[in-house]
């Protein structure tokens, strides 16, 4: 597949995460509840988790801000549901590393979120991706 199909594979599966987000929405019992915004662009999320005996079972989103920030939340979201807490933050670490252009594991398959790799190209944006991974990180700690 050639750079410019694949770049265009990419772009489309984050346009779909951002017009049609999966995990949507708020827990409203037994849930933690995280909000963060980024200050510099404006995005904010509100990220409720349910955690239960270290794994966690059901993770929603919601809030605003641009495509990279909405598609990761809702990617970030569909990835973690049914790992332990472990494997999460081992994931957060993972797309950390992938944002700053570093090797990573390939211990997981990232599924859809390997759309956002191209998004280290771009340091001004590489908040808006984290900012959903940030907040996870700091939900599965308390």
């Amino acid at each position: 597949m050639s750079f410019n199909n694949l770049d265009q594979l990419y772009r489309s599966v984050i346009m779909d995460h951002y017009k049609n987000p999966r995990n949507k929405g708020s827990l409203e019992t037994d849930a933690v509840t995280i909000d963060m915004n980024n200050p510099t662009c404006g995005d904010r999320i509100h990220l409720t988790l349910k955690v239960n005996d270290g794994v966690v079972e059901d993770a929603k989103f919601d809030g605003e801000g641009c495509s990279i920030s909405m598609s990761s939340a809702s990617m970030m979201t569909q990835i973690i549901k049914g790992k332990k807490v472990e494997e999460a933050l081992e994931l957060a670490d993972i797309f950390s590393k992938m944002m700053m252009g570093e090797e990573y594991s390939d211990k997981y398959d990232l599924e859809d979120v390997e759309a956002l790799q191209g998004v280290s190209q771009f340091p001004a944006r590489i908040k808006c991706a984290t900012l959903a991974w940030k907040a996870m990180e700091k939900g599965v700690k308390e």
